[in-house]
Parts: C-alpha cells; sequence; structure tokens
C-alpha cells in the first residue's frame, strides 16, 4: 500500500530550501541595521566628527560587503542543489547584478568621494550616494521577493 503523503525531501533538498529563505532575511537584516539604520544615525551622535564617521562607515561598509559577496555565493549554492524556478534564476540573477553594480561600479565612486571630502577639497554629498541608496532600495525589494519566494515554496513543500 502506498501513501498518499510525498516522500520526505532529502537533507539536501531540505537544506537548499531552507538557504533560500534563510540568507535573503540575514541579508534584509544586514542591509536594514546597517544601510537604512546605522549610516543615517552615526554622523548624529555626539562627539562623531565628518572624518571620523567617514572613516567608521568604509570600514562598515568594507565588511558587509564582503558579507554580501558571501551570502550572494551561499544563495547561489543554495539554488544550484535543486532546481527553484523561472521566477527564482531571475530573481537571484537581479540580485546578483545589483551587487555587481554596487561593489564595482558605486563603492568606488563613493570611495573617491570620500577621500576629496577627507582632504578638504569637497564637502560631501554627492549623486554616488543618492546611487548607492536607490540600488540599496532596489537590492532589499530583490531580497523580499526572494524571501517570499522561498516562503512560499517551503509552506508548500512542508505543509506548514
Amino acid at each position: 500500500m502506498t501513501s498518499p503523503l510525498p516522500a520526505p525531501a532529502s537533507r539536501g533538498a531540505q537544506w537548499a530550501v531552507a538557504a533560500r529563505i534563510y540568507i535573503p532575511a540575514l541579508w534584509l537584516g544586514l542591509i536594514i541595521g546597517i544601510s537604512f539604520i546605522e549610516a543615517p544615525l552615526k554622523f548624529t551622535a555626539p562627539g562623531i566628527t565628518i572624518p571620523l564617521g567617514l572613516g567608521i562607515g568604509r570600514r562598515v561598509f568594507f565588511a558587509m560587503n564582503m558579507a554580501e559577496i558571501i551570502f550572494f555565493i551561499a544563495l547561489v549554492a543554495g539554488s544550484a542543489k535543486r532546481a527553484a524556478g523561472k521566477a527564482w534564476g531571475w530573481g537571484v540573477g537581479l540580485v546578483g547584478l545589483l551587487l555587481l553594480i554596487k561593489t564595482a561600479a558605486i563603492r568606488p565612486g563613493l570611495s573617491a568621494r570620500t577621500d576629496a571630502v577627507l582632504a578638504g577639497v569637497s564637502d560631501g554629498g554627492s549623486l554616488w550616494h543618492y546611487a548607492y541608496i536607490g540600488v540599496e532600495f532596489c537590492l532589499t525589494l530583490a531580497l523580499v521577493a526572494l524571501l517570499l519566494m522561498a516562503a512560499k515554496r517551503w509552506i508548500r513543500i512542508t505543509g506548514r
């Protein structure tokens, strides 16, 4: 007699589905905590000068960018374990493209701007900041979409 219930997924498949939930969720937490909370508030703290805030920001955003690259690699690895569908593939591709734009195009421009402010040649503020915020917002939306797709799949697979 056969069971009407589906066979339990293998450990590898379970890990892949779980990774599709955990990685975007952790990445979202990183973006919200650093880009949308810490960065704007940093300059309002007593005793923080522009050079000190920029120095801290450089270190924090470099570390954040390294974590994002690791998250992206893990996301791709979790996606490769088991087919996730076309929408998922496009979502992961979009996340990768946004990360590439942020890392290879925008961060160098921000770095040059920071150098100019620290050298006293500029008073700060630039289109690079707006570009970074825009890409960060789009990345946030793409990660939310991935998280929702993964949660929907998890519910469908586990029946929870």
